[in-house]
């Protein structure tokens, strides 16, 4: 299981050179302010920036006895 994808979408979100002003706003020093999801061509990908989608949880409400026998 890789934890890293090897293609990233740039977004602004998670970009080395952008300041996170609020939840719909990222300051940059090239483009100005920026939304998250945008991007330019000075993307540099800063993977602490980057907050990755939480696991699934497993649905044990639906499971019974016999899903566990073999």
């Amino acid at each position: 299981m890789n934890l890293f994808q090897k293609k990233i979408e740039p977004r602004c979100a998670y970009c080395a050179h952008g300041r996170t002003l609020n939840e719909d706003q990222v300051a940059c020093p090239k483009r100005g302010i920026m939304s998250p999801s945008s991007h330019c061509r000075s993307f540099q990908y800063d993977p602490l920036r980057r907050v990755p989608p939480r696991p699934t949880k497993l649905a044990t409400s639906v499971l019974t006895d016999e899903d566990f026998k073999l």
